[in-house]
């Protein structure tokens, strides 16, 4: 299986500089797994889009796009879960 490159939206950096370290670590490592396995085990699709999920690390949540033709995915969004859908 070919590898995906990820890309992260400039609002969703913001939101990872903002989570204390120890969560920031296991973000990250997260979203690099998500190069290998795109829709990795726990994945849910979004309600209303085509393209559009999210995974659970912890409280947070991962919000991501996957363009299987281009082989890309986005990170759109990064947050706490009650705050995150909103």
């Amino acid at each position: 299986m070919a590898k995906y490159k990820i890309e992260i939206s400039r609002s969703a950096k913001k939101q990872l500089k903002k989570l204390p370290r120890e969560d920031q670590q296991r973000v990250v490592k997260a979203i690099l797994e998500l190069a290998g396995e795109p829709l990795p085990r726990g994945v849910r699709k979004l309600a209303g889009y085509d393209d559009v999920f999210r995974i659970r690390v912890g409280r947070y949540r991962i919000i991501y796009s996957v363009s299987s033709g281009k082989l890309v995915i986005i990170i759109l969004m990064i947050g706490h879960r009650k705050n995150v859908y909103r």
